[in-house]
């Protein structure tokens, strides 16, 4: 499949705002409805884009997915430390899973945490359900770190991992 990484448009931000509400509703992993405050930040891609780099894949027009990236000191950093940088938000559209969108997202942020003056890694949160993302971050070289694995809310423990860079 052949596709491009770049920033993302803000003509794209709704659409991606879409795309990441269903693919962590659509997937059972979160149980939300259109009340839930977690599903509007989801949904609110415009608003993380002044604090943090909104990355798309884009194949012929059609937007394949997207994921945020925190440099560091940004306010959408859940756990970064201060030379650390962070992707949160990964999300690809149903139909393009499977093709390499996902991977071809998460090298993007690196070459980018990279690129930062300072940044030593680049972490991230995951749902324990997450498997192929877990398959895939170790694959790229995250390591665990269960001692940074936290809770946004009592019902939810998220797993993090970090890769050296």
């Amino acid at each position: 499949m052949d596709f491009e990484i770049r920033r993302a448009a803000p003509a794209e931000y709704e659409r991606l705002g879409r795309i990441t509400g269903l693919a962590y509703t659509g997937d059972g992993l979160l149980d939300l409805n259109d009340d839930d405050t977690y599903l509007n930040v989801l949904r609110d891609v415009a608003g993380r884009a002044g604090d943090g780099e909104i990355l798309v894949a884009v194949q012929d027009g059609e937007l394949l997915g997207g994921v945020t990236f925190a440099a560091p000191g940004s306010p959408l950093a859940d756990i970064a430390g201060p030379d650390e940088a962070e992707f949160r938000m990964l999300a690809v559209a149903a139909a393009a899973r499977g093709k390499g969108v996902g991977e071809a997202l998460v090298r993007a942020c690196i070459e980018r945490a990279r690129a930062v003056d300072g940044v030593t890694a680049l972490v991230l949160s995951t749902q324990p359900a997450m498997r192929g993302a877990q398959r895939l971050y170790t694959r790229l070289g995250f390591v665990r770190t269960p001692e940074r694995d936290w809770s946004p809310i009592p019902a939810l423990r998220l797993l993090t991992y970090r890769l050296e860079l």
